[in-house]
């Protein structure tokens, strides 16, 4: 068996002397043709940084060192920035989780895609063209002709990073190193994306996966590495190291993934284990009904009869594809949008028949909590204006802001320290903490989740879940949450909406759309969701969960 990959003893350092930051701290591993190896754990593990340690792109400042670095048959330690380029793409492809910046926004997408092709001569120049959309039709993205001619912003984010890996895959490498690939993508795409991942494998790819879906690591990978803090804790056969864990390390991370049988316990680290989560009794008050909505662009109906209610202390779960009009639908009870027909109204209060000055004063009543504060947060404030801003919109006077700026960081869980720190100094979790702290400043009735935990560590998103549902259960919150995650759906939720083209296809209570779905099309997203094998991130359909 041809090994594609052999690394002793890597260590990566950025920075020198006392400030040094030592990111990966000498580990060993070998990916051979046909395998597919899988790194785990939090941020900064140093799991990324490995993954681009193989490719040259360790990042600025580094210094790489290693006993054995080979990457295809090429002694990696001592390559020309030429000899670099000739490798990548063509031996080794590289996908990124973030496409709308890994893709050229001056460029379509099928000039992105053929540049592979063209570079590395790997089809007659004729022909890059009709392997351009073959490729597109590769990794599922509809109507590949059309698509090949659009820019990076004009597709979704599921289908910027199908384009992605299939730049990726264009001149049929020998290795594919994968970063969180399936990170952002719906469940079924997720799904298309790893049959795609088995058959590369099948055909003799060696793949190399950072991810930390477990449940992804399951589907496809055959050795597993569990990093932390620059060092593998644990490695072995994938079955083997989830199904009977030894470093307690590991233990964690398994027992933060929102399975079936956790719901209605805590998923982050207790004294006590897994203990109950208390959670808010839905009262009779609605505090958020939306009435035969309609929205259009153009000639596409995004929205299309869609009606909803939620309940005071309710959580109510959206699933869907990218397309089904799912974050549209968000954006019209927020009034970020505004509807060509039918009604929102929050707290008893029609958004359309009232003036802008009284809806200034609704939107307090309703928040918003996005899938990434990062661009949504203006990167020049420091944290304590960053909260703060909404209270000064709301009146309250400047002497007592820092005050409830402390008291609500206090309910999120944050450390003063953070005040004066900015967006870009804060973890992706802080980040998130910051954000629903925000959201919490105005006192909401109802706040939007729209993909709050999709971009976050497994047990940095079981830290968030668990923040959501203590804040529920002590404050009365309502909360519409949006996911593709349906682990993350059937673990938050009291009732749930499936959309699908812009229309609600299926909706009922959590346990009757999880355990008896009607309608083929959720049926169809349940069928998809990777799981641990015996241990399901969601229930199947039919079958009765262990509670």
């Amino acid at each position: 068996m041809t090994t594609l990959v052999d690394v002793e003893n890597l260590r990566v350092t950025f920075g020198s002397g006392r400030s040094a930051v030592h990111a990966v701290r000498g580990i060993s591993f070998t990916v051979d043709a046909g395998q597919c190896v899988a790194v785990v754990g939090e941020s900064g593990s140093g799991k990324s940084v490995t993954a681009r340690s193989l490719l040259g792109l360790a990042g600025r400042g580094s210094t790489v060192r290693a006993d054995r670095l080979v990457v295809d048959d090429v002694d990696a330690r001592r390559l020309s920035e030429g000899r670099w380029r000739r490798l990548r793409g063509r031996r080794v492809g590289f996908v990124l989780q973030d496409a709308l910046v890994s893709l050229d926004p001056a460029r379509r997408v099928g000039a992105e895609i053929g540049e592979a092709l063209r570079t590395h001569a790997t089809v007659p120049p004729k022909a890059v063209d009709d392997r351009v959309i073959a490729l597109l039709r590769e990794v599922g993205v509809p109507e590949p002709e059309l698509r090949a001619g659009q820019y990076p912003h004009q597709l979704s984010g599921g289908l910027r990073q199908r384009a992605l890996i299939a730049s990726a895959i264009a001149a049929d490498p020998a290795l594919l190193i994968a970063d969180e690939p399936t990170t952002a993508l719906d469940v079924t795409i997720q799904a298309q994306i790893l049959r795609l991942l088995a058959r590369r494998k099948a055909t003799g790819t060696a793949l190399l996966l950072i991810s930390h879906d477990l449940a992804v690591v399951a589907a496809v990978a055959d050795h597993v590495l569990v990093m932390k803090d620059g060092v593998v804790v644990e490695q072995g056969p994938t079955r083997q190291v989830l199904d009977d864990p030894q470093h307690p390390y590991t233990r964690q991370l398994l027992a933060a993934v929102p399975v079936a049988h956790a719901r209605g316990t805590r998923l982050s680290p207790t004294a006590g284990g897994s203990v109950a989560q208390p959670r808010a009794a839905a009262g009779p008050e609605i505090v958020l009904e939306a009435k035969n909505l309609l929205k259009t662009f153009g000639v596409t109906t995004a929205v299309n009869d869609v009606s909803l209610r939620l309940h005071a202390g309710e959580t109510l779960g959206i699933v869907g594809e990218s397309g089904s009009g799912k974050t549209t639908t968000a954006r019209l009870l927020l009034d970020l949008e505004q509807a060509d027909s039918g009604t929102v109204d929050v707290d008893g209060t029609t958004w359309s028949e009232i003036d802008a000055t009284a809806q200034r004063t609704l939107r307090r009543r309703i928040q918003v909590v996005y899938q990434d504060p990062l661009s949504s947060f203006d990167p020049r404030y420091p944290v304590h204006r960053i909260i703060g801003e909404p209270l000064a919109v709301a009146g309250v006077p400047r002497a007592g802001r820092r005050e409830r700026v402390l008291e609500l960081l206090g309910q999120v869980g944050l450390d003063p320290q953070v005040l004066e720190r900015r967006p870009a100094q804060l973890s992706g979790g802080q980040r998130q903490r910051v954000a629903i702290a925000r959201a919490l400043a105005p006192q909401p009735r109802v706040i939007v989740c729209d993909e709050p935990v999709s971009a976050l560590d497994v047990s940095i998103q079981a830290q968030v879940l668990d923040l959501l549902a203590d804040l529920q259960a002590r404050l009365g919150i309502a909360y519409v949450f949006i996911s593709h995650h349906l682990g993350v759906i059937y673990h938050v939720s009291d009732r749930v909406l499936v959309m699908k083209d812009g229309r609600v296809v299926e909706a009922g209570d959590v346990e009757q759309i999880f355990h008896h779905p009607r309608h083929e099309y959720t049926r169809s997203l349940l069928a998809a969701v990777p799981t641990l094998d015996g241990v399901a991130v969601r229930p199947r359909p039919d079958a009765e969960v262990n509670r």
